[in-house]
């Protein structure tokens, strides 16, 4: 079920209840406050009718002052609390996406490309920005325009139908043209996360567009792009100006019938100029605050798409944790399947059907079969990327789903063809942030021969290591990728090509450790390279 903007924004500040209230407290308070600047104006406009400077006048100008100097003060404190509340939404923002994208169901983001989704993250931006607006100015604008009207309806109760017409004018005005105003929010929205996604595709294979500049694709697809995203602009643009029009007018009404409606007043001895001079402060404050209830519009519907679009990726479905047991022999794992089956949604046939095999601890296995026939795919199943639609897969004779995700994820070493590396130093490349011996560490660069190029390098493990590698040889990135998941001795290693292209010599003394018998991990691994099927004690041929 599809949650809507209005809910999103509502369960966002349930969150920060306590901050909402105080600053609620404060706008009432400031409200109630700014209203001591009108009937303080009305008793010194009498007072000066008499003719007379008494102290009653210096004291009641002393109280207007205060009065004003109190709702500097009080806006002050809204803003610190409404500063804490955008740093903790900023912070939470960061730490939600960066925990749901990796549990993300591996099926729902093979459909979406992954980079695009994180640029949702911006979004949290425009809801710090339009949090400030939302909470303090239209919050204190309502209360003002609230109070500003029942103040006007102590001094008459003409003011009271005034106030409730003029109160369900405004909310009719909210409620006929608020849904279409946020619909082409959302859509202009759309476009321009194609245009950042497009622009970020560009500068990814921008040598192909350098060589193909001269055809111009990219350019043109940028047009369609943004052709689309001016379109919806221009129809969101003209749905706030149809606001800003209906808002003028009912400023407009605001003004005249409280002008008028005071001036009969005065005329027919119901009011004295001390209570039409307050009336129209009054009146002053209420069309003020109907400017800034009017300036407001904008930016809510800003915060309600912000928020749609970030609740794209919070309601993605994350990987179920069902399982309790945990790995806890040293051994490595022994693999028993049953019938799988597995296909992608929307195709016809399954890619997988009615597989059985079994692996034995320790054993070193040989995936082989013609091309499309799942070799990629049951790798992925048996490294918990992909959850099996029929049959049973077992890891030392109990069933996977029984494991705990995080403990079984932590026997494995996975290495398929799109893992890369991210920015940041070798030593966190191949780390990843586990707690491994530095002796453990060294063996493995010596294995692999890395040592000597670490070396080389300005800092050495600690030197920079751009994002992919982009500046790094293959082979290196290679034998990082390798090094990464042998670190932590693993009890199942899982690969695809992993050695591709590294020197054939370099190859066979790698493929000689990783398979030797003295290695207490269980391999599977895909390649074409002859030497595996040499070093195998098992080869598993899957036919499609």
């Amino acid at each position: 079920m599809s949650i809507t903007p209005n809910k999103r924004f509502w369960r966002l500040l349930s969150i920060y209840r306590p901050e909402l209230r105080q600053i609620y407290a404060y706008a009432i308070f400031n409200g109630i406050v700014n209203l001591t600047l009108p009937l303080g104006i009305q008793a010194i406009v009498n007072y000066i009718q008499t003719g007379e400077l008494t102290a009653s006048w210096v004291v009641l100008v002393f109280f207007v002052l205060i009065g004003i100097t109190i709702t500097g003060a009080i806006q002050v404190f809204q803003l610190r609390l409404v500063e804490n509340i955008q740093q903790n939404l900023f912070a939470r923002s960061a730490f939600e996406f960066a925990y749901r994208i990796p549990k993300i169901s591996f099926l729902q983001l093979d459909k979406i490309h992954a980079p695009e989704l994180v640029n949702r993250f911006f979004d949290t931006l425009t809801i710090q920005k339009g949090l400030p607006k939302i909470l303090i100015d239209f919050s204190l604008a309502a209360f003002q325009i609230i109070f500003g009207l029942i103040l006007l309806a102590i001094y008459s109760t003409y003011f009271i139908i005034l106030g409730i017409l003029l109160v369900f004018v405004l909310w009719l005005i909210f409620r006929i043209t608020g849904p279409k105003g946020l619909e082409t929010s959302l859509k202009e929205s759309k476009y321009k996360y194609q245009l950042a996604h497009w622009l970020e595709e560009i500068a990814r294979v921008n040598r192909t567009f350098k060589l193909k500049a001269a055809h111009k694709f990219h350019l043109n697809k940028t047009d369609d792009i943004v052709a689309g995203y001016l379109k919806y602009r221009e129809s969101h643009f003209q749905v706030l100006i149809n606001q800003f029009r209906l808002f003028i007018g009912f400023k407009v009404l605001v003004a005249a019938g409280l002008l008028v409606l005071g001036s009969f007043l005065v005329f027919q001895d119901q009011m004295n100029i001390g209570q039409f001079v307050a009336a129209e402060i009054i009146i002053l404050l209420i069309i003020n605050s109907v400017e800034k209830v009017i300036r407001s519009i904008d930016t809510i519907y800003d915060v309600l798409t912000a928020l749609e679009k970030i609740g794209y990726l919070t309601d993605l479905k994350l990987d179920e944790e069902k399982g309790t047991n945990t790995i806890e022999d040293d051994g490595a794992l022994a693999i028993k399947a049953v019938n799988l089956q597995f296909g992608f949604e929307g195709e016809k046939s399954k890619i997988i059907q009615d597989l059985s095999f079994e692996i034995s601890a320790n054993a070193k296995v040989l995936l082989k079969g013609a091309s499309g026939s799942g070799k990629t795919l049951l790798l992925q199943i048996l490294a918990g990327i992909h959850d099996l639609e029929e049959g049973k897969l077992y890891f030392n004779e109990i069933p996977f789903q029984n494991y705990h995700r995080d403990n079984l994820y932590d026997a494995l070493g996975v290495s398929f063809p799109t893992n890369q590396l991210f920015e940041g130093s070798f030593r966190e490349n191949i780390l990843l942030g586990r707690p491994i011996p530095e002796k453990d560490l060294k063996e493995v660069l010596e294995v692999l021969k890395l040592q000597e190029y670490v070396q080389q390098q300005p800092y050495g493990l600690d030197s920079h290591v751009d994002s992919g590698g982009r500046r790094l040889p293959r082979s290196i990135i290679q034998k990082l990728l390798i090094a990464r998941l042998m670190v932590h001795k693993p009890k199942l290693l899982l690969l695809e090509d992993p050695l591709l292209f590294i020197e054939e010599q370099e190859k066979i003394r790698i493929i000689d450790y990783l398979m030797s018998p003295e290695r207490n991990w269980t391999l599977v691994v895909v390649s074409d390279f002859y030497y595996w099927s040499e070093k195998c004690t098992q080869i598993l041929e899957l036919n499609k």
